[in-house]
């Protein structure tokens, strides 16, 4: 929990690189809350609740995948490459999945060198 805490509290925060697990622990955590939403608003009736929480991590979830692009050595416009159907989808999930850039590159120095996280 305290990942996606740390990705929300850099929620505007394109510079710089986040660890897999940081990106990881942001999307498990905000698939949740969509799906608590999700539920919420088929119950109540309410069509729409769902967009809450789209709308509330749609800026942190763009920061923390250009993060998670510059970890990996890719510019954080990677992202756009999303739009082409299928493919695109399929390559940033394989660049998502990818190891960290050893050592420091051109959007700072490597995140698993830092003081380990709580």
């Amino acid at each position: 929990m305290s990942w996606f805490i740390e990705a929300l509290k850099k929620y505007a925060v394109f510079s710089g690189r986040s660890r897999r697990k940081e990106y990881w622990m942001f999307a498990l955590f905000a698939g949740i809350i969509y799906v608590v939403f999700l539920v919420l608003g088929l119950v109540s009736k309410q069509s729409w609740l769902p967009i809450l929480p789209y709308i509330a991590f749609l800026l942190p979830g763009l920061a923390v995948t250009a993060r998670r692009l510059h970890d990996t050595g890719r510019s954080g416009w990677w992202i756009l490459f999303g739009l082409v159907p299928l493919v695109g989808g399929i390559t940033l999930f394989v660049f998502s999945v990818l190891d960290s850039e050893p050592g420091d590159n051109k959007y700072g120095p490597n995140p698993k060198l830092a003081p380990a996280h709580v």
